[in-house]
């Protein structure tokens, strides 16, 4: 595919700040569901760009027009998805080109190389798809290896970028990873940032106000947040600097004080799973578990974890009732059945709204056993029985060494 625009310039200033936008009727209407732009908000967050705004939009030219336009007045990149399809609803382009006040022109180049995909298929290029082959002054093409819509990478002369992505992932991602940021990297893109998450377990964010303080939390530098995942509770701190050295400082020295006030919650770091927390302290032990009322949560959690040799769902009504009253018994079973080192039962009785949870966990030591109450009922309250035994044998774990 030709990549060459129609001008090249070079980029006058730095990409520190961005908008998303995120181009189809579709979005705006509830049919599709937009996960492109906050990936991409994460990913651009990564490279130390600020993302401003991510904004879905109907397949309106003027509403599109407009909304380029009002992000190339308040940032360095502006980053679209959608819309570049050969369809007469497909205005990506023609809104760029609006709001650049430039009119495009079929490239040369793209236009054989779109007539050459039409022809390794045996069929004639339809005439609406020329409008693929666009560029405008400033531009050039994004090679795409999975479809018929080439992205644009437009330099302003005043040093702000466009880029304009497909919507579908399978083309976007490839597209954005492999042409789009290393052109973006070829310039001072975003500023040095440092970020460092430490995963908390039993406590909510709330409790964490008290224990962290609201001084902290508000602080400008370095930011600390709090985030409730669908895992834990996640505190995030984050710092920038001209050249990171100062930012590593100020981040190191928050995580250490963090860990002083809330150490006693923190199970991982980064984005470490509790399959990964839990294999660093069995080390090369293995496990095997029996699930009661959690529908195997705790084995959905754990997924394919290495040191996971068997996990059971028993539903059988005589056993379940034994287990309410004896579960430290099908820990020890589960556990000599399979020549696990550690057999863990669960057990979860959803009651008034909330869920019971109970856990036996056998080791060569013997079985230890924990109650707990999970907040609320149906599916959420046998995913919080699930983390309750990862908790549980987590700290005895811990507790008992490697």
């Amino acid at each position: 595919m030709a990549t060459d625009g129609v001008t090249s310039r070079l980029m006058t200033r730095p990409i520190e700040t961005a908008v998303i936008l995120a181009v189809g009727t579709e979005l705006t209407t509830g049919t599709t569901r937009d996960t492109n732009s906050g990936e991409l908000a994460r990913e651009l967050t990564g490279l130390g760009v600020k993302v401003r705004q991510t904004i879905a939009l109907p397949d309106d030219l003027t509403e599109v027009t407009a909304a380029f336009a009002g992000a190339l007045e308040q940032v360095d990149l502006v980053v679209s998805t959608g819309g570049l399809g050969p369809t007469p609803d497909d205005l990506t382009r023609e809104a760029i080109a609006s709001a650049c006040g430039l009119e495009p022109s079929v490239d040369p180049k793209l236009e054989a190389w779109l007539r050459g995909l039409f022809a390794r298929r045996g069929i004639e290029m339809p005439e609406a798809n020329r409008k693929q082959a666009w560029l405008i002054e400033g531009a050039s093409a994004l090679p795409n290896g999975r479809g018929s819509a080439p992205g644009w990478h437009v330099q302003r002369p005043d040093g702000r970028v466009i880029v304009a992505l497909p919507g579908p992932p399978r083309e976007m991602w490839p597209m954005w990873r492999d042409e789009a940021v290393p052109r973006l990297q070829q310039a001072r893109l975003g500023v040095a940032r440092v970020a460092r998450t430490l995963r908390l377990s039993g406590i909510g964010e709330s409790a964490l106000v008290d224990l962290i303080g609201e001084d902290v939390l508000r602080a400008p530098t370095p930011q600390v947040a709090t985030y409730a995942r669908a895992d834990a509770v996640d505190v995030v701190v984050t710092a920038e600097s001209a050249d990171g050295a100062e930012a590593t400082r100020a981040v190191d020295e928050m995580i250490i004080s963090l860990r002083e006030r809330v150490g006693q919650y923190v199970f991982a770091e980064g984005d470490q799973t509790w399959a990964d927390a839990l294999a660093a302290r069995l080390g090369d032990r293995t496990m095997a578990v029996a699930e009661f009322g959690s529908a195997g949560q705790l084995q959905a959690l754990l997924g394919n974890a290495d040191f996971l040799l068997y996990g059971e769902l028993v539903r059988a009504e005589s056993e379940v009732r034994q287990a309410a009253t004896d579960l430290g018994h099908f820990a020890q079973r589960v556990r000599d059945a399979t020549s696990a080192d550690i057999g863990v039962a669960v057990y979860a009785r959803e009651t008034r709204g909330d869920t019971h949870v109970r856990i036996a966990i056998a080791t060569e030591a013997g079985v230890d056993e924990h109650k707990r109450i999970a907040f609320l009922g149906g599916e959420e309250g046998r995913r919080r029985a699930a983390l309750a035994a990862c908790a549980a044998l987590w700290q005895l774990l811990g507790d008992s060494g490697p």
